[in-house]
């Protein structure tokens, strides 16, 4: 457990440096957007492809797949519970939909990944995106639709559309890093061995996902401005959400539905991210708490290290 939180905290290493070279002038918004489309257009895909094609065989996989029931079961439970926690701390009407996305959906990719890594290694990518599926799906479709119906209330905006664009949704699901992994299934039951340059090339593209996605992480945390986060009882809600109620759903659902141990720790610690990095740009977009929406990233990612050795020992413990 002891090297597992040494492990991550080089990887939160990576984002005080991200922050650092942010207060220095050398990354800015500009940079954020370009590793952001680095990461997800070409260093996921194929870190997806060559996990997939060389850290598992035609049955391991199958067995694999199978466990996607676990986090798509565990979001629907904790978008109920957010209903309730929101409802017994008397979160503002217009806050509540955002309030809801934030407390289900977490942050599988960018902080998920490489804290998943710097546990398991990379055996757990390939569970990682089994929860990254399900969680990508609800957020980009039924998460985004509650942060829309925000807009309604919020600010007296009372003729916002709740409408938000489905097929726009969909695109999200099925990015590049998507395609990466299903290239690497087809790939996997042909048989098929990857070519040495191909799997060298995979490789060394592939590693640059972590350093580039907590450099994102640094960056986005330097443009919140430490100094104007604000904690509220909704705020404190969501983190109630990211860091117990969500993962306590994890393990409660893993005692009825039998999946492999490793499977189970690796959802049970993607299930307790900070939020995702887009819910303040939705908010903006759809008119919403904005406010609201960036100071509860800024917290969650902040209140993550400090949650971890926690989080780790509770793991040792499932």
């Amino acid at each position: 457990m002891i090297q597992a939180y040494f492990n991550i905290f080089a990887i939160f290493a990576m984002m005080f440096v991200g922050y650092f070279l942010t207060y220095k002038k050398w990354f800015d918004r500009h940079t954020a957007d370009v590793f952001s489309k680095m990461v997800l257009g070409l260093a996921l895909p194929f870190e997806m492809f060559i996990t997939i094609t060389q850290k598992f065989s035609r049955t391991e996989f199958l067995q694999l797949i199978s466990g996607i029931i676990v986090p798509i079961l565990s979001m629907v439970l904790a978008y109920f519970a957010s209903k309730v926690v929101a409802q017994l701390l008397g979160v503002d009407k217009q806050r509540r939909g955002t309030f809801s996305t934030m407390f289900t959906c977490s942050n599988t990719i960018f902080i998920g990944l490489p804290i998943n890594m710097a546990i398991f290694g990379s055996r757990a990518v390939p569970y990682v995106l089994i929860y990254y599926i399900a969680n990508t799906t609800f957020f980009w479709t039924w998460g985004v639709y509650q942060i829309s119906k925000d807009s309604q209330t919020f600010a007296g905006l009372d003729n916002v559309p709740q409408s938000f664009g489905l097929m726009d949704g969909l695109k999200k699901v099925l990015n590049p890093a998507m395609l990466g992994f299903i290239t690497g299934i087809f790939w996997l039951l042909t048989g098929v061995k990857v070519p040495l340059a191909l799997a060298n090339f995979s490789t060394y593209i592939g590693s640059l996902t972590t350093p580039l996605s907590m450099f994102i992480i640094g960056i986005t945390v330097y443009f919140l401005g430490l100094r104007t986060l604000k904690l509220n009882k909704a705020i404190v809600g969501v983190l109630m959400g990211r860091f117990i109620i969500s993962p306590l759903i994890i393990i409660l659902i893993t005692r009825v539905i039998a999946i492999p141990d490793i499977m189970v720790k690796v959802f049970f610690i993607q299930s307790s991210m900070p939020i995702q990095n887009s819910v303040p740009i939705l908010a903006r977009m759809y008119h919403a708490d904005v406010e609201f929406a960036t100071a509860t990233l800024g917290y969650t990612v902040l209140s993550y290290l400090a949650v971890v050795p926690v989080l780790l020992a509770i793991m040792q413990l499932i």
